[in-house]
């Protein structure tokens, strides 16, 4: 069978997803998301390489901290097999056709993940131009809405530095690199900045923007409404109500 569910099993502290959670890896594609960025990508590549050499069943577990760099604190344990399991559904765009009622306002999102996909297509196209970017071409999905410019950008950071004023949504893959966007955009004349992550990736970030002399009052993190789960559809249902109270920044400036 070249498909390999993997299914977080326990977790023990603060984790980006609950136990019961799935997905479904195969050589070329992956359906569902155990999220996370790093324990994802790491989850992925052992999922398949069984694949690859047909090896047995595993279980594994990993400390998000010490093992991934990642600010969650807690510990993970996944299942690798093969037996079926139920996923999150795939996010469905919305209609491009959608009317606007006056300009609509700029939004960018850094990366192209389960959560960014998410965003983009629940977004109202009546409220947001959007600027979709990651530094890999092949996470964008093959077709997008009109109103959504996707930017492969290898130095997203370096990009990040000359960003318009707008709203932005950092959701990419690394820790790192959502920290050094956030060191770039704060500098900038930015609208809002939405971070995904826990309070203590929050600390930990602010911190170290102080002690860079810069000042993280415009940055919200964790981002979404935690009622409505940690699914990244829920995560991006509540970004952009969240949002959606504040556009029309250049209307009213």
């Amino acid at each position: 069978m070249r498909e390999v569910w993997v299914e977080i099993t326990q977790v023990r502290g603060s984790s980006p997803r609950d136990a019961g959670t799935a997905m479904k890896v195969t050589e070329g594609a992956i359906e569902g998301t155990i999220g996370g960025g790093a324990l994802e990508h790491r989850a992925v590549a052992l999922a398949r390489d069984m694949i690859a050499s047909g090896a047995p069943e595993r279980v594994e577990t990993f400390a998000l901290g010490p093992t991934l760099g990642q600010c969650c604190g807690g510990a993970v344990t996944l299942r690798f097999d093969r037996t079926r399991r139920p996923v999150d559904p795939a996010p469905v765009f919305a209609d491009q056709g959608a009317p606007r009622t006056h300009a609509a306002d700029p939004l960018w999102i850094w990366g192209a993940g389960h959560v960014g996909r998410a965003v983009v297509a629940a977004a109202d196209p009546g409220l947001f131009d959007i600027t979709w970017v990651d530094d890999a071409p092949e996470r964008f999905p093959t077709d997008t809405p009109d109103h959504v410019a996707t930017v492969p950008a290898a130095d997203m950071v370096r990009l990040a530095a000359r960003a318009p004023r707008a709203h932005h949504l950092i959701f990419t893959y690394s820790h790192k690199i959502d920290f050094d966007l956030c060191a770039a955009l704060v500098q900038r004349q930015t609208v809002s900045i939405g971070l995904i992550g826990s309070a203590t990736k929050r600390a930990r970030f602010f911190s170290r923007l102080n002690g860079l002399g810069l000042d993280p009052v415009g940055i919200t993190c964790p981002i979404g409404d935690k009622s409505l789960g940690k699914a990244p559809h829920q995560i991006a249902a509540g970004t952009l109500a969240s949002l959606s109270e504040r556009t029309g920044f250049e209307r009213a400036s």
